[in-house]
């Protein structure tokens, strides 16, 4: 009877096991996972991936590789994502780019709404307006008034035309009127570099990307655009605080090629989901000024419809077009 008992505890845990990780149930994976990134190494979507695979490779007992391929605002890298097998062994980390694209490049050879399956959105992050020290403006009515006295004369960096941070900036001169020229760079962390080297006076961007130079004094923030203040820099006002309605950000998410085996979605799903509960991950998210979420892949799908349905209403009313 021990016997008996033993081997059926054994095999009962074995069968639970298998059900709480549909991704073991089906010896996935059996080797190294790539995980795209469709921009530079230094940016915020960089800096998440890096944080989900270390501790992703750790839970599934392989090898989580990141895959930069910046380019075409995200393009490049989403394309090489829906192009490849519906395996679960390429994954893609995908930020605004991914509900923007579509009004920005009706001509794209893929459809990032229907090529890529949602597998959870990971974290959101509302956008800051940081400046070179060298500007003379360090709140937000100050930056007014010295925008609004030499039109046309300052500019504005962005991680490419259509990415977050052009958009971002597209809605704060709708909102407010001012002239502020477009320098377009190939991803986060050439822009950043370029903002604190002084080439452009300032970068509308999540806080993930500039938070370590704010707080060294590289660079300078003027407002955040949320609803409220942020925990990781609690002194940095809103532009409510300013009597200027501008709240938006950014959110950064985890796809797969679409057409996987639902066990993979599934498994993926709650192991990011665990990651993203983990004490020391909120933590770190935190600390680069996000917010971790970790949602069904149905609720990211819903997310994400909604997202191209606004950012396309930005796209057209502020007339962005791109190459």
């Amino acid at each position: 009877m021990k016997k008996g008992m033993i081997v059926w505890i054994v095999l009962a845990t074995t069968a639970w096991g298998a059900v709480a990780n549909p991704c073991r149930a089906q010896n996935y994976p059996a080797r190294p996972v790539r995980m795209i990134v469709p921009f530079p190494p230094g940016g915020g979507t960089d800096i998440l991936a890096r944080i989900v695979s270390q501790k992703l490779g750790e839970r599934l007992g392989q090898q989580v590789i990141v895959d930069n391929r910046p380019g075409a605002a995200t393009n490049i890298g989403m394309e090489l994502a829906a192009r490849s097998a519906p395996d679960g062994y390429t994954l893609l980390m995908a930020s605004i780019g991914l509900a923007a694209n579509p009004s920005l490049y009706p001509k794209l050879g893929f459809d990032p709404l229907v090529d890529l399956a949602p597998v959870t959105l990971v974290a959101m992050a509302p956008t800051v307006l940081s400046v070179h020290p060298s500007v003379p403006a360090r709140t937000v009515k100050q930056l007014v008034s010295l925008v609004q006295s030499k039109p046309g004369a300052l500019n504005y960096g962005s991680f490419g035309g259509g990415s977050g941070a052009h958009l971002a900036a597209e809605l704060f001169k709708l909102t407010t009127g001012l002239d502020i020229v477009h320098v377009p760079y190939k991803g986060g962390g050439p822009a950043i570099t370029a903002l604190m080297s002084g080439e452009v006076q300032m970068v509308f961007s999540s806080m993930l990307p500039v938070i370590p130079h704010l707080k060294s004094g590289r660079l300078a923030a003027i407002a955040i655009a949320s609803a409220k203040r942020t925990t990781a820099l609690p002194e940095l006002p809103t532009f409510r605080e300013f009597g200027i309605d501008y709240e938006t950000g950014t959110w950064f998410g985890v796809l797969v090629p679409a057409g996987p085996r639902r066990e993979i979605i599934t498994g993926l799903n709650e192991e990011i989901v665990r990651i993203l509960r983990l004490p020391d991950v909120q933590e770190r998210i935190a600390g680069e000024g996000a917010e971790p979420v970790g949602n069904s892949p149905a609720e990211f799908q819903a997310f994400i419809k909604n997202e191209a349905a606004k950012l396309g209403k930005v796209v057209r009313t502020s007339k962005i077009t791109v190459n």
